[in-house]
């Protein structure tokens, strides 16, 4: 296999790591969303 057949496939798993940690990062950042909405209702049903 030739180096940059090599550098090719490395790349490509750095891609796709950083896809499936940018997409855990959106999910993350809308659950905190959902959470935070929800706290909010909860508290205006104490007003």
């Amino acid at each position: 296999m030739p180096a940059t057949s090599l550098v090719d496939a490395d790349m490509n798993v750095a891609s796709t790591r950083l896809q499936a940690l940018q997409t855990q990062q959106q999910l993350g950042i809308q659950a905190l969303s959902i959470a935070n909405q929800n706290s909010q209702l909860i508290l205006k049903l104490f007003q």
